[in-house]
């Protein structure tokens, strides 16, 4: 896997704006984000600029407007951040955290028969 920068939570509120759109402006982001997020511009377009900096998006230059793209992809930034939360929380052992998830958690008869058949399909 291609090394993937580590995303704060703020830049995934980005991110996540940036992977449902494609390319696009700032004046769009900013507009999506307006929506779910009380953030000024200038917060948005320093959002972007880290994001630039850790090479998670690029952009290309259109009539003096950036068009931002994203460089990863949410599946390898679900991915790495999974992994990262395995290793610091449980020190890598995938079998303590799903145990904890199943312990603490309320799962339908079929969650409970698709986690088992994933189960089944790993055992092969």
């Amino acid at each position: 896997m291609k090394n993937v920068p580590g995303i704060s939570n703020t830049e995934w509120l980005v991110m996540k704006v940036i992977w449902n759109l494609g390319e696009c402006p700032a004046s769009r982001i900013i507009e999506e984000l307006a929506e779910s997020t009380e953030w000024k511009p200038k917060t948005v377009k320093s959002l972007l600029s880290r994001l630039l900096k850790k090479k998670a998006i690029g952009y290309r230059e259109e009539n003096r407007t950036y068009i931002y793209y994203p460089l990863v992809t949410e599946e390898q930034c679900i991915r790495a951040e999974s992994q990262s939360f395995l290793d610091r929380v449980f020190g890598g052992q995938t079998n303590m955290a799903i145990a904890n998830f199943i312990q603490n958690s309320r799962m339908s008869k079929q969650q409970i028969d698709e986690l088992r058949k994933l189960l089944d399909e790993k055992k092969e």
